[in-house]
């Protein structure tokens, strides 16, 4: 009996090879699983619930043979997943963030994007596309409106990522440590740096929690494993 976490997939029809891992993950990867969390940047990009494409359907249609509670929660890639996809897959989607119990311990779950407070010109970005108005008047466009709108995105992000300092664009540990005593908790999950690693977090008092970051999945897959009282992050091969 355990939890699965995984986040930063990117699934996109052009990188056939992680659909691939992806699917051979559903079928071996969740082991003893009694459900799955994923936090975040699932689909490198999301259109919209109503951009019917054949590549969606086949990762709908695998999500729901795997018959286990499924969370999902927003990355800065797909944000705009919504009530459709979560019905079609049986998931609860989830706010960032959140709080959930493992073996009677509360953890906090977060995408991972907020925490990256030294990033200012990223966490302008995030304000806009994380506006419910801005995300309201995008799904009265097009789907080749909505697609030219993304791969324009896509390319400043590129841009901004090649021109900016590795560490501004990581997590800012005080920004950790505020998130972790307000919602109480001694263990935080998250992606979005593709950073993956566990850390020591300083909470103050002596006291002292843990940070675990997922990777993002290329050539290796990221996985956090919850159970009896273990929370261990693990990599494997793809393909």
């Amino acid at each position: 009996m355990s939890d699965i976490f995984i986040s930063d997939l990117h699934l996109d029809e052009n990188r056939p090879e992680l659909t691939t891992g992806f699917l051979q993950f559903l079928s071996n990867g969740l082991e003893d699983a009694t459900s799955l969390y994923i936090l975040g940047d699932f689909f490198e990009v999301w259109l919209g619930d109503d951009h019917n494409t054949a590549f969606n359907q086949i990762i709908i249609n695998a999500l729901q043979a795997i018959n286990m509670p499924i969370f999902v929660m927003h990355g800065n890639r797909d944000f705009l997943l919504g009530p459709a996809f979560c019905n079609a897959i049986g998931a609860t989607l989830l706010p960032d963030p959140s709080i959930i119990e493992l073996d009677g311990e509360p953890v906090l779950l977060m995408h991972g994007d907020s925490l990256c407070t030294s990033d200012t010109e990223y966490m302008k970005v995030r304000v806009l596309l994380r506006n419910e108005a801005f995300q309201k008047d995008f799904l009265t466009k097009s789907i080749p409106e909505r697609q030219a709108f993304a791969d324009q995105a896509r390319g400043e992000s590129k841009a901004h990522t090649r021109e900016t300092a590795a560490d501004i664009m990581d997590v800012t540990e005080s920004e950790v440590v505020r998130a972790m005593q307000e919602a109480g908790v001694k263990t935080l999950i998250h992606g979005h740096t593709h950073r993956p690693d566990e850390h020591i977090v300083d909470l103050s008092n002596d006291q002292s929690g843990r940070r675990l970051v997922l990777g993002d999945w290329g050539t290796h897959g990221w996985k956090i494993r919850a159970a009896k009282g273990k929370i261990q992050l693990t990599s494997f091969l793809i393909g």
